[in-house]
């Protein structure tokens, strides 16, 4: 999760723990719990044997989408907020990724023909996602799968941030 979310689980995680705590050890408890988008239950893993190679959290966005209080957010999220508020009622793929060793190998076109087919199963009319504009490799995998670009918002960089520039919300309507 960590990965596919470009390392902003971890500072949250982080954050939330303090010096003393285990940030892994937190998150592990955020997603053990069936409430939140983070659950484990709105997760997809990719497997090879058994050995997982990649995952998928995914769900449905609430319709109409009440953001939080945006100055009560950390943030590092705050234009995710803003740009998920942008598509209500959407299945919207939060996390997707492929361990490095299984990229090109077809593990990120299979969670994302994943992602489709549940998006079709809640009825929603609309797949979403958001993503670093600097990450290419990501974005030519979601334009092959018909998603385009909706919106943008400045990135706000945090400890270990790989990336600069806008996040970009893309979405792909659904038959």
């Amino acid at each position: 999760m960590d990965f596919a979310g470009e390392g902003i689980p971890m500072y949250l995680w982080g954050g939330s723990v303090g010096p003393e705590g285990d940030p892994l050890e937190f998150g592990a408890r955020v997603v053990s719990g069936t409430d939140g988008g983070f659950s484990y239950v709105n997760a997809q893993v990719a497997e090879s044997g058994d050995e997982i190679v990649g995952m998928l959290l995914g769900y449905r966005l609430p319709d109409p989408h009440d953001v939080e209080p945006l100055n009560e957010a950390p943030a590092v999220v705050r234009p995710l907020l803003e740009l998920e508020a942008l598509v209500p009622g959407s299945w919207y793929v939060n996390a997707v990724a492929a361990d490095p060793a299984w990229r090109g190998r077809g593990v990120g076109s299979a969670l994302m023909q994943r992602a489709e087919e549940l998006a079709v199963e809640s009825g929603a009319h609309t797949l979403s996602l958001i993503v670093a504009e600097q990450n290419r490799g990501a974005r030519r995998l979601y334009q092959r799968f018909g998603y385009t670009d909706v919106a943008r918002r400045p990135l706000m960089p945090w400890p270990g941030c790989r990336h600069s520039g806008d996040w970009v919300l893309m979405a792909k309507p659904l038959p």
